[in-house]
């Protein structure tokens, strides 16, 4: 089997991020999603799983689930094709109830091109192109 990476994200309302993250390209996984869970992939080897808040909570012991609109707790990266992949990215996340920002980290687009997206409940995704 070879290596995987799995994003675990709580959501507030599973149906409205499911749909979020398939309009931004992923696919979803039926069979490891139910009432409580959405695995989205990415592509065969990074998958998020879409929990909700109660099934979340039963991993976190004795922690709270961070409010991810005024707290920040990891940046997930990922490559894409093209600046213009990385644009479009965005602008789907905002017209499907997310939103973006750019930071000018002073580099220039034909070399590297990232936006800070945050799905409906405020978790952080970068979509991210860099010329190798």
């Amino acid at each position: 089997m070879a290596n995987m990476v799995f994003i675990n994200f709580p959501v507030t309302d599973l149906k409205r991020a499911t749909d979020f993250y398939s309009k931004l390209g992923f696919k979803k996984n039926e069979a490891f999603s139910n009432e409580d869970a959405s695995a989205m992939m990415w592509d065969d080897s990074i998958w998020f799983m879409l929990l909700r808040h109660s099934f979340y909570s039963v991993f976190l012991k004795d922690k709270e689930i961070a409010d991810t609109h005024k707290t920040s707790s990891a940046l997930i990266s990922l490559s894409v094709a093209s600046v213009e992949a990385v644009k479009k990215f965005g602008e789907t996340a905002l017209a499907n109830g997310g939103s973006y920002h750019f930071v000018d980290m002073g580099i220039p687009e034909d070399q590297m091109y990232t936006l800070e997206v945050q799905d409906p409940d405020g978790n952080t995704i970068e979509p991210v192109w860099m010329a190798f």
